[in-house]
């Protein structure tokens, strides 16, 4: 019973069991991966209509919270009337379903601006495609008319690739979107999967933003119940850090986004860019990823300009490298601020690590995980700093070779010793 009832002995087990735990875990995941990553898919797609309702509500919560505390209540404090439980109730429910409403109906506008743009577009420049590589031929021959011995090499080069590219649209590009319907109805199931998802994750997230308070006191109650008040409120604070740094990041990033895509469309019009909308969505769409997102969009918009007016392809170039300085240099820092805090190279590795982990999506979320990461790793490093009464400041250790008894000593007395 002494055995038993001594804390000493009982911490000893619990932590034997958990390292023996851990380690058939280790060992499983490194000899059985697929095994692992199989059983990983499953629960995914178990959870998937709740992995997107939780999106979803986080994605409209600040919308809710602009109708409520900056449309609603202010209409009712002006008329001096208050809003009892009940009403509160009733005001909650109507802002999340028109939050939802919202988001359908600028999903339904998207689509329906773009896919037929996108499609009268793919299929003009496929039909057009012998008609632009002739003006290209015309328009180079005529810059080069007195280099006679560059001039036929660059319509040598340009007639051989440019015919297999004209094979490649025909034969490849022009029967997949003839088929689009042939492969989306053999892959109905899958489509009907993922609106039943998007569905079932639509109605998970009216009751996450109807009842975001109580969820949120569930999750306090827990940490409280099962932590330290210390470890507790540890977590607390870097949860809260890390949504003011994802949350405002990706909110920042759609806003500025937006405008530049509606810039983009408007500059494009101004001068006379053929398929504007286009270019405008694919500009405005890319920008989402930093840094590299502005390149990735605006090259092969540029190539598809180039098939149809090379003078027009030149002014679109310099467009967009104005309207993107405009936008790195005061556009995105008024809207982001310093929400990241990384330097371009922790900004580039990022990126790389992010897309070649999760493709498109690891490049848009790298970069704010990246963030929260380093943020929470260094406020480690100071607080095991201070607890060992050693400099916080950077420029000390610029000029240190070591540090010893908390003292000092610096590269040139190094050298002189």
């Amino acid at each position: 019973m002494k055995f038993f009832g001594d804390n000493h002995y009982l911490n000893w087990g619990i932590t034997g069991f958990s390292v023996a735990v851990a380690s058939m875990l280790f060992y499983f995941g490194i000899f059985h991966m697929e095994i692992l990553f199989d059983g990983i898919r499953v629960v995914a797609q178990i959870v998937m209509p709740l992995i997107y309702g939780a999106v979803i509500a986080y994605l409209l919560n600040p919308v809710l919270n602009f109708l409520e505390k900056k449309v609603i209540y202010p209409l009712f404090a002006a008329r001096n009337r208050k809003v009892r439980r009940r009403g509160r109730r009733v005001i909650r429910y109507a802002c999340v379903l028109l939050c939802v409403f919202i988001l359908c109906w600028l999903v339904y506008a998207l689509l329906m601006t773009i896919l037929p743009e996108i499609i009268n577009s793919t299929v003009n420049i496929i039909n057009n495609f012998p008609q632009y590589t002739d003006d290209i031929q015309q328009w180079v021959t005529k810059r080069l008319e007195d280099n006679p011995q560059l001039n036929a090499l660059v319509v040598d080069v340009f007639d051989r690739y440019a015919s297999e590219f004209e094979k490649y649209l025909s034969r490849d590009i022009l029967p997949q979107l003839q088929g689009a319907l042939v492969h989306l109805s053999s892959g109905m199931l899958d489509v009907l999967v993922f609106l039943k998802n998007i569905v079932i994750g639509l109605i998970v997230s009216v009751y996450i933003l109807a009842d975001k308070e109580a969820f949120t006191a569930k999750v306090k109650m827990f940490l409280y119940a099962f932590f330290s008040t210390h470890w507790a409120d540890r977590i607390l604070e870097n949860v809260r850090f890390t949504h003011r740094t994802f949350g405002g990041f990706i909110s920042g990033k759609i806003v500025d986004s937006l405008i530049i895509g509606l810039l983009c469309y408007l500059g494009t019009s101004i001068i006379g860019t053929p398929y504007s909308i286009l270019v405008s969505v694919v500009v405005g769409v890319t920008n989402i990823i930093p840094f590299f997102g502005p390149y990735l969009g605006a090259v092969p918009c540029a190539f598809l300009i180039l098939l149809v007016n090379p003078m027009q392809c030149l002014y679109f170039i310099i467009f967009i490298l104005v309207l993107q300085q405009f936008d790195g240099n005061i556009l995105g820092p008024k809207i982001l601020g310093d929400s990241t805090g990384l330097s371009s190279f922790m900004v580039i590795l990022a990126i790389l690590v992010g897309g070649g982990l999760f493709g498109i999506v690891g490049m848009f979320i790298g970069v704010p995980v990246c963030a929260v990461l380093y943020a929470l790793l260094w406020n480690h490093i100071r607080r095991s700093l201070e607890r060992r009464n050693l400099p916080l400041e950077e420029k000390i250790y610029e000029t240190s070779v070591y540090l010893a008894g908390g003292g000092k000593k610096s590269e040139k007395n190094v050298e002189n010793s």
